[in-house]
């Protein structure tokens, strides 16, 4: 893979603001349920570094067919590698894949660009270091980072093998009829807390600039891309709006729409309705894909 090049973000890295101690009470049950082993994996995954930045590496049983660079949801404000540890784990093994899950800066100590600004140094450095084929992805904000980094990526003269975008956040302006539409079907997330996380991620920052907002932006030479969305899900819109987009340049793109599945189900618990059903997709996705830049 050729090396990229710096990304040309619109907004220099800025000085955020404290959490607020509610922010604070959420991040510490997290750490809580994590010393208690709640997204434990056996076997454990490796705890790395890549380019400064803390990561989660999941391995297969045996050799890697390549490498899915997954970046966890929750509002670019709360959330962890963890977190996603037995989606990535089950990914891993059945797709003969080496999962990395990055430990990207979060708001609002850390505003837009900062999460992006990991995101792509992590990717730089894979890409220096493995000549394996390389999926992006994501889960809820986490699938607008992949997204972002996908369009940064081909218009650094390296393409992705695919994307992956799950119950993914991709407009930041949150104005999608899909919010109102869907309020009473979806549990996780609303308008309200949406423009409470925009806020504290983008911190004045335009919300329409193509890489906090990837629907807002071009779609060209992205990759060959999976979008999985709950049909009851505020973020319905979301998804097929960029899949519209996609369609429009000829990317091969496949939409998934399931059924009463809740928001980032497959990453939350293989329980959940649809989740089963969506880690199967992804994993015929990501097999196609291995297949394809192997011949």
């Amino acid at each position: 893979m050729p090396a990229a090049t710096r990304p040309p973000f619109k907004s220099s890295e800025r000085t955020g603001e404290a959490a607020a101690p509610d922010l604070l009470a959420i991040r510490n049950a997290i750490t809580s349920a994590i010393d208690a082993g709640v997204w434990a994996t056996t076997p454990p995954p490796q705890e790395i570094t890549i380019a400064g930045i803390r990561a989660l590496r999941f391995i297969p049983n045996g050799e890697s067919r390549g490498t899915v660079l997954h970046f966890h949801g929750g509002g670019f404000r709360l959330g962890c590698p963890e977190q996603v540890g037995p989606f990535a784990a089950a990914l891993a093994a059945r797709c003969s894949v080496s999962v990395i899950c990055p430990a990207y800066r979060l708001a609002p100590e850390h505003p837009f660009p900062a999460g992006l600004s990991d995101g792509w140094s992590v990717l730089q450095e894979i890409e220096a270091l493995d000549n394996l084929p390389l999926i992006l992805s994501g889960d809820s904000a986490g699938g607008g980072l992949a997204a972002s980094l996908a369009a940064l990526s081909t218009s650094n003269t390296f393409r992705p093998a695919g994307l992956s975008l799950l119950s993914p956040w991709l407009d930041l302006t949150v104005d999608s009829s899909s919010y109102q539409q869907n309020a009473a079907s979806d549990p996780i997330f609303s308008a309200a807390s949406a423009r409470e996380a925009a806020q504290l991620y983008l911190q004045g920052h335009s919300p329409d600039d193509p890489l906090a907002s990837p629907l807002c932006g071009s779609a060209k030479r992205l990759p060959p891309t999976l979008i999985n969305v709950g049909a009851g899900e505020v973020l319905l819109d979301d998804a097929k709006l960029f899949h519209n987009k996609l369609i429009a340049e000829n990317i091969p793109a496949q939409l998934h729409i399931v059924k009463d599945m809740e928001h980032v189900a497959v990453t939350r618990s293989f329980e959940l309705a649809g989740a089963k059903e969506t880690f199967e997709t992804l994993v015929s996705f990501i097999s196609s894909r291995l297949s394809s830049t192997a011949e």
